[in-house]
């Protein structure tokens, strides 16, 4: 009884289509991390680079002052992102800066065939549960982007981009103020970094085996 009923069961006419391997998946979730490897924001800078702004800096006294006037003029600036960025590695919270700026790059994505690949990289990288580089949205933020994922568009992640935008600049922007990061630059003293290191619920590179992309060159 047991052979035949497995005999019917393999003679089924429905098919079923095997998943892929772990193997399979990993290279394809590598794929299209690649995709956002190329970033067009700050292709110049890598992580070892992060050590040389420790050094002291290049910016002009007014420029470095007007990033203390507005979140909005930190990061529109390239030497702001930087110096933030920065800032958000000494506190573990570098995921926030690395999502908002690729949203940036998506929205500058102008070919078709690309987005699909691009924006699900950054759902499994930035969105979804137990993401290696997970971002604090609320419950109605992540069902939003999750569902605008059937259909991905330039605008797939407005909602999720605007609400770590808001968390950045309520929340680390004013303690990045008082940090001896900007104060040394504001006086014109070499820039160190904090005593304190506050660990956060990021990522770090160790904790996802599976795919290593560097972040950074987004930056």
């Amino acid at each position: 009884m047991v052979i035949s009923f497995a005999f019917k069961l393999s003679s089924s006419p429905i098919s079923h289509h095997p998943s892929p391997s772990p193997i399979i998946r990993t290279q394809e979730k590598r794929n299209r991390l690649s995709l956002l490897q190329k970033s067009e924001l700050h292709p110049d800078l890598n992580l070892d680079k992060f050590e040389r702004l420790t050094k002291g800096s290049s910016e002009p006294p007014d420029v470095i002052k007007k990033w203390g006037e507005s979140f909005y003029n930190l990061i529109s600036q390239k030497a702001g992102v930087d110096t933030f960025t920065q800032f958000l590695r000494s506190e573990f919270s570098e995921e926030n800066i690395e999502f908002w700026m690729a949203c940036e790059d998506y929205k500058k994505c102008k070919d078709a065939s690309q987005l699909s690949l691009k924006a699900q990289a950054i759902y499994e990288t930035f969105i979804e549960k137990e993401a290696p580089k997970e971002v604090n949205l609320d419950f109605n933020t992540k069902v939003c982007t999750s569902e605008n994922m059937s259909h991905p568009t330039l605008n797939t992640f407005d909602a999720a981009q605007n609400k770590i935008y808001a968390l950045m600049e309520q929340d680390s922007y004013p303690r990045f103020l008082k940090s001896d990061l900007y104060l040394d630059m504001v006086h014109g003293q070499p820039r160190g970094h904090s005593a304190l290191r506050r660990r956060s619920r990021s990522f770090t590179f160790n904790e996802f085996k599976d795919v290593q992309p560097d972040f950074a060159i987004w930056m």
